[in-house]
């Protein structure tokens, strides 16, 4: 943790310089495809690796692998079951929410958090329908340690393009810290990954209507980095400034194209 700390607070003056911002709030995606290099250079040391990376993902792993699977998936698997396993994997990350909001400061977000889980888990059959949702407690994001760290002053680090995963920073590294919290610290290495793979499967088969934002950017490498990066800051609540909540379910229905890859 001492060394993900000490790497992300190398770029943290800079992060605040250049990437002040919380979320969408009336992002001009043209404006950000022609800032994208001036922005890059402070957070994306490994940029020429990167970008083959990206070529890698987006070309070949994304159109070939990625995209008819799930596209696949939601097109053969009735509609209820797909509901059912979404909320079953999104309500075990209800009690890491509770204490990452929790060392942000966020106690009513906590306890919402918190009264989405056991509600859930008692009368939703573990969490396989959301009750919670129909007793008008609103589904928040989840929160994961890295926002929580990035909330106290703690920079993004390094920008990585992963494979056939997307882009992460070194911060992000900090998130392992949410699978020793119940009941994630239950799950082994392929539950977890199985979890991952149905959550991506859904977030990419659902965006394929967005599939223009990037095939239509002179740089769709640069686009990804500068949204990824504002993201990040929106989740980590840098700013208390209010965005809209079109601008928000945007961007961030947008990375979640982007991280499905």
């Amino acid at each position: 943790m001492l060394i993900i700390v000490g790497l992300s607070g190398c770029a943290q003056t800079q992060d605040a310089e250049l990437h002040a911002v919380t979320g969408p709030k009336n992002v001009d995606y043209t404006e950000v495809d022609a800032t994208a290099d001036q922005e890059g250079n402070a957070n994306d040391p490994i940029e020429g690796f990167n970008r083959w990376m990206w070529d890698v993902n987006y070309d070949i792993l994304d159109p070939y692998v990625a995209r008819p699977v799930s596209v696949g998936y939601v097109t053969y698997i009735p509609s209820p079951i797909r509901k059912g396993i979404s909320n079953f994997l999104a309500n075990l990350d209800e009690p890491s929410s509770v204490i990452n909001n929790a060392i942000m400061g966020n106690g009513d977000k906590a306890l919402m958090h918190f009264n989405r889980f056991w509600i859930n888990t008692v009368f939703g059959i573990g969490g396989l329908i959301d009750i919670a949702s129909a007793a008008e407690i609103d589904k928040l994001d989840n929160k994961e340690f890295g926002d929580a760290l990035g909330n106290h002053g703690v920079g993004h680090g390094a920008y990585v393009m992963i494979p056939a995963y997307g882009p992460a920073t070194v911060r992000d590294a900090a998130n392992f810290v949410d699978g020793f919290y119940l009941p994630l610290s239950y799950l082994g290495f392929v539950p977890s990954f199985g979890k991952w793979l149905f959550e991506g499967m859904e977030s990419r088969a659902a965006l394929v209507s967005q599939e223009a934002l990037l095939e239509n950017s002179p740089d769709p490498y640069a686009l990804t980095r500068s949204a990824y990066l504002q993201r990040q800051d929106y989740k980590a609540e840098i700013d208390s400034d209010e965005e809209t909540l079109e601008d928000e379910l945007f961007l961030e229905d947008f990375m979640d194209e982007i991280d499905a890859e």
